[in-house]
């Protein structure tokens, strides 16, 4: 099953980047693009949510330089734009492999496009990561890791349910009952004729 790859690699860059634990360490991606590609793209994906969930923690030191956050902001909105477009290259793979698909007469579309899903289910990958760290530590109290491990329990549970809707909507889309139509993100704030502050400044 689709969600079976995704998942594993999504674990795997979580483990990579935790063996350094910097956001600047160096990226390498361990699938080709040539002949992996969707693990190519899957790989990719996660390994900017994982830096992006970090530079989030860094960015919430009530002790933080301003002019350290202010770079970080910068840093997080190029990260948000990475994320977009891996979203959008993940989508366009689906869309060529399922270029071939005539949708039946009453085929739906979905709320949602696959890698949108795809979104959701690698930050999942990261908020059970570090539940699990939470629910695991040595140095807290019965009561934060009891609470931790309900916590854990549901995104555990949710990650089930997200798998199986990902992977019914895939199936649904390759037999013709659910149909792909992917709407571009049109983002306006880092773009320089669309939003009005940058507008200004050329």
């Amino acid at each position: 099953m689709f969600s079976d790859t995704a998942n594993n690699i999504f674990q795997e860059v979580i483990n990579k980047y935790h063996i350094v634990n910097t956001v600047d360490q160096p990226f390498t991606n361990i699938y080709d693009k040539e002949t992996n590609l969707l693990e190519h793209l899957l790989y990719r994906k996660s390994w900017i949510d994982t830096v992006q969930w970090h530079y989030e923690d860094i960015i919430r030191d009530p002790q933080i330089d301003p002019v350290a956050a202010l770079k970080l902001k910068r840093q997080i909105d190029a990260s948000n734009q990475d994320r977009t477009d891996m979203v959008e290259y993940i989508d366009s793979y689906f869309l060529e492999k399922y270029q071939d698909v005539t949708a039946n007469a009453n085929a739906t579309i979905n709320t949602e496009s696959p890698a949108w899903g795809v979104d959701r289910l690698s930050i999942l990958a990261l908020k059970i990561y570090h539940m699990d760290e939470e629910a695991t530590r040595e140095d807290a109290s019965i009561a934060h890791i009891e609470a931790c491990q309900k916590k854990l329990d549901i995104l555990l549970e949710q990650r089930v349910d997200l798998s199986m809707a990902i992977d019914t909507l895939l199936e649904d889309i390759s037999n013709g009952n659910k149909y792909m139509k992917v709407y571009k993100q049109m983002k306006m704030y880092n773009d320089d004729e669309l939003n009005p502050v940058l507008r200004s400044q050329k």
